[in-house]
């Protein structure tokens, strides 16, 4: 391969796919270490009880068991980390890794054990006695806030932990005044995020140094060493976290847990390393779950259907305990209740509630799909009302084109956008006429089978930072920024290491590239470093969408430093100005005599000897950079997607899906299309099938595999992706999103389709899941109501 070929913009296959492809990555669970325990968590079986004793006896006489604790054995630092109080009187009881007096959800730790092996380990758990006085539960989050019910933490004197708001303009005048008003109530149901690796954790104790390194399946390895460090009083410079290969997140592996500090306190305790791996059982109790809220969602337009208010209150399941974003999860959506549209006023309400269930916390997209969810179905109802098509509604409420900055009625300042493209490319590729005249014919011969067409035009923020907004306005504790070095070897090699930590989003190939066409090199000369805070101390991780849109302009800040270093030495080489020369097809030429000439390879050798460098210049070939992004970007588009309902069975299919997208400047349009299609099916699973249901007692009914609806391939549509390009303003590589983007868009449009087959029947609401049942009751009722 030529060093001239740019790759950036280019398909390039995925550097990390052999090693995994051939068996050869390696997980946590596939490490192991000299002098190995095991570790096991004992858990309610109560979704609120009052512990009145944990009796350990019978666990140390089973064989293999090394040792067993209660809660009350240990004394920690201080709590697991809780990162973003989102007011100043929020409440947060502190959530310590085992509980020690009452439990206050199903999968609830209280005790633990480490034995020889994993079946010692669990052999004791299931010895150890604890002596339990239940108490009322209650998981519904009105149910919550109803007067006189159980109370999750019994202290603070209600299940409220907090009540966020964001007001622009005078909501109650627009309203009072506004001719057209709709009101609709939704339930975004709670979802197990369900990541094909579960959680594991191996510690090795250095006893000589006092040292730890702890292998995690983590998405931030970075934020558990501070975390840990918090929790345990170990300090920081004495931990080192890396996150091998990762099996998934999802926004479930951005996450301090309670097995982590648990690991980390026992290898410091018995001397000894300690791992830990979740059973598939264990992940549906004890990783935090997602979504999980009631939405009043309120329009006020004129008669044409032009909106000019928007109002929405928001209940927002924590689960028992906040983890370490759970506040803000429901407040990054905050923003984008009013979606791609005008308007003269913008109102939010949002209330965090405790609930006797598993925490709850960021989940793909956090907060974005929520609030796609409501202002997307409500529009569709806007247009119910007033007559028009759902394609028309919303042209005439788009913002106009814009290039540069503009400020949105939802209080954010968006990059760019043109809303109008994605719709207009989306209903071209998904051929909208034909399924149209399909549809009208269905209805008039009066099929059992309707065909459904639904719409979801979305618009999301992501790309998580910049560090002083964050801080500053939206109390969040932790950092935006992000970091990334690039050093040339003698041979002309690169290594890459960055603060990000990629678990399957194909970060390392695109970074390769970025790197490969600033340095005039092969993309199989970069070698990526990450998920190691000893290799690269500085970062914020992979999540929210932020791996291209923060972590590639450090990469290319660094590279570029690289470079301009490079033009010195090259200029002093060439005996020229360093104004003399350009740079064309990978290397430095003398203007005029482009046969004189030095590239990134020649010129980290001579970097490297040090022989012959310009005065003033240090040896070697490498540079750092920290990006800390002034805004966050803004990826948007169009899907639409067609469903086939049975009518007499409630099942439904999808028939045909198009996602047009909008995720700026594209550096590798397979890995775009890969993001999107996963999120698009993620998101239809999410319409359609997940559902995680606790009874009147707290029990988790929906428990395993066998209970929850999980789509596998035969449930997967053919996905028609398309893109449209508007750069953002926000970083100078126009980089924009991608990794949430079919799941905040796809919900809507599947539950429109469904809404929109089963119109001539009455029906105008459909509860999520949209399972046969539920589709089958919902026209029981429309059919009542009409008779």
């Amino acid at each position: 391969m030529a060093a001239t070929e740019t790759f950036v913009g280019r398909s390039v296959l995925r550097k990390e796919d052999p090693e995994l492809l051939t068996g050869r990555g390696r997980y946590t669970d596939d490490l192991s270490v000299p002098g190995m325990l095991w570790m096991a968590v004992v858990r309610s079986p109560f979704a609120h009880a009052r512990i009145r004793g944990v009796d350990v006896t019978r666990a140390l006489a089973v064989p293999g068991v090394v040792a067993a604790f209660a809660g009350s054995d240990f004394r920690w630092a201080g709590p697991l980390l809780m990162a973003w109080p989102v007011t100043e009187d929020l409440k947060n009881p502190p959530h310590y890794p085992l509980a020690t007096d009452v439990a206050r959800y199903q999968g609830d730790g209280v005790a633990v054990v480490v034995a020889e092996s994993r079946g010692a380990a669990m052999d004791g758990a299931e010895a150890v006695q604890v002596d339990y006085d239940p108490l009322p539960a209650v998981t519904d989050v009105e149910a919550a806030l109803a007067e006189g019910a159980p109370l999750v933490h019994e202290d603070l004197g209600t299940n409220e932990s907090f009540t966020w708001s964001l007001t622009n303009g005078d909501v109650d005048a627009v309203f009072a005044s506004a001719p057209i008003r709709i009101e609709e109530r939704y339930r975004i149901q709670r979802q197990v995020p369900n990541a094909i690796e579960p959680r594991a954790i191996l510690v090795e104790p250095n006893i000589a140094t006092g040292q730890f390194t702890m292998w995690d399946s983590t998405q931030v390895p970075h934020v558990v060493r501070t975390a840990m460090a918090l929790a345990t009083g170990i300090s920081e410079s004495k931990l080192r976290i890396i996150a091998p290969r990762v099996g998934g997140g999802f926004g479930s592996k951005l996450q301090v847990y309670p097995e982590e500090a648990l690991a980390l306190e026992l290898a410091r305790r018995l001397g000894r390393p300690i791992k830990w791996t979740e059973t598939r059982s264990e992940n549906f109790l004890a990783t935090h779950h997602g979504r999980d809220q009631v939405q009043r969602m309120e329009l006020a337009a004129d008669e044409r259907g032009k909106i000019v208010g928007f109002r929405a209150h928001i209940l927002a399941n924590m689960g028992a305990y906040l983890r370490i974003i759970s506040p803000g999860t429901p407040v990054l959506g905050a923003f984008l209740y009013c979606g791609a549209y005008t308007g003269e006023a913008y109102q939010v309400t949002l209330t965090g509630v405790f609930t006797n269930t598993t925490p709850v916390d960021a989940y793909r997209g956090a907060g974005r799909p929520e609030a796609t969810n409501a202002i997307e179905r409500a529009i569709d109802a806007l247009a119910r009302r007033v007559g028009k098509d759902p394609v028309e509604i919303r042209r005439i409420n788009f913002m106009p084109p814009f290039t540069e900055a503009t400020p949105s009625i939802g209080g954010l300042t968006i990059d760019s956008g043109d809303y109008h493209a994605t719709l207009d490319k989306a209903i071209e590729l998904f051929d909208l006429e034909q399924l149209r005249k399909e549809q009208r014919a269905r209805r008039e011969r009066g099929d059992v089978r309707q065909i459904g067409i639904g719409l979801s035009t979305y618009l999301e923020n992501c790309g998580w930072g910049p560090s002083r907004v964050i801080g500053n306005v939206l109390r969040y504790a932790g950092g935006g920024w992000e970091a990334a070095t690039v050093r040339c070897h003698p041979t002309g090699k690169v290594v890459l290491v960055v603060g990000t930590t990629p678990h399957g989003q194909g970060s390392e190939t695109a970074y390769a590239q970025v790197v490969a066409d600033e340095l005039g090199i092969a993309v199989d000369d970069v070698d990526v470093l990450f998920g190691d805070t000893d290799v690269a101390p500085s970062g914020w991780d992979t999540y929210g969408s932020r791996g291209a849109a923060v972590g590639t302009p450090a990469v290319h800040r660094a590279a570029r430093r690289v470079r301009e270093k490079a033009r010195a030495i090259a200029a002093h080489e060439l005996e020229v100005a360093e104004d003399d020369l350009e740079w064309s097809d990978g290397a430095f030429r003398v203007r005029g005599a482009p046969d004189q000439a030095r590239t990134i390879p020649q010129i980290a050798f001579s970097a490297w000897t040090g022989h012959n460098l310009p005065d003033g210049v240090e040896p070697g070939l490498e540079a750092s950079s920290f990006f800390d992004p002034e805004n966050l970007v803004f990826p948007y588009g169009a899907h639409i997607c067609a469903v086939e309902v049975d009518t007499e069975t409630g099942a439904t299919r999808v028939l045909r899906y198009v996602a047009v997208d909008d995720v700026g400047t594209v550096i590798n349009p397979m890995l775009v299309e890969g993001q999107v299609i996963g999120g698009v099916v993620q998101g239809i699973a999410e319409a359609l099938y997940e559902e995680a249901l606790y009874d009147e007692s707290g029990n988790l009914v929906t428990s395993s595999m066998q209970a929850y609806g999980l789509p596998g391939p035969p449930e997967a549509p053919t996905i028609i992706t398309g893109s449209h390009v508007t750069p953002s303003t926000t970083n100078e590589l126009g980089i924009k999103g991608v990794g949430e983007t079919g799941t905040i868009a796809s919900p809507p449009a599947v539950l429109n389709a469904i809404v929109d087959a089963l119109s001539p029947l009455g029906v105008t609401e459909i509860e999520r899941p949209a399972t046969p049942e539920k589709v089958w009751r919902a026209i029981q009722r429309a059919k009542g109501e009409r008779a």
